[in-house]
């Protein structure tokens, strides 16, 4: 899985331009499996890309199965199968999972060689396989009725939390 250190990402968007011109020769942030937010009321920069969760949740939605669980342990999707429902995209309580221009986009790590973590400049991203996956189940509370977009800065938004209550323990 694709680890974040937020409190090494500067919000350059190298890995977002790295994943979309590895995945379509285009340079486009739409075109990205990987988001990267900039909350500057915060003082927070991260990106958001598929944390594989323990619980699955767009696996679990897909009516089609047009999901599955790769040998890295990512997620991937085949579009013949998929009917462009959304359930996945409204499952994912942390907005690592989006439908954009008939497709769905989700982290596939790049078949091993994931574009996004050469391109961190920072080192604030890293791959690391776990023996337990994440649970976004404190995620999915609040998560409910809201976009993608606003699930990313919900994600986002927490973790800075979490990491300026530990700047400020650090600093006393």
């Amino acid at each position: 899985m694709i680890c974040v250190d937020i409190s090494k990402c500067t919000g350059c968007k190298r890995c977002e331009t790295a994943c979309a011109f590895f995945h379509t020769k285009q340079v486009s942030n739409h075109l990205s499996r990987i988001k990267v937010l900039n909350l500057y009321e915060n003082g927070i920069d991260s990106p958001v890309v598929c944390q594989q969760c323990n619980e699955r949740y767009c696996i679990n939605e897909c009516p089609n199965e047009a999901l599955s669980i790769g040998s890295l342990v990512e997620i991937l999707v085949d579009m013949d199968v998929c009917s462009l429902c959304a359930n996945c995209e409204d499952a994912c309580p942390i907005g690592a999972i989006q439908l954009f221009n008939d497709e769905v986009l989700v982290c596939n790590l790049c078949s091993g060689d994931t574009e996004c973590i050469m391109a961190c400049t920072e080192e604030a991203l890293s791959f690391e396989t776990q023996e337990e996956n994440s649970s976004l189940s404190e995620y999915k509370l609040t998560s409910v009725k809201l976009t993608p977009s606003q699930k990313r800065f919900e994600y986002v938004r927490k973790q800075g939390i979490e990491l300026r209550k530990t700047w400020r323990e650090n600093r006393a």
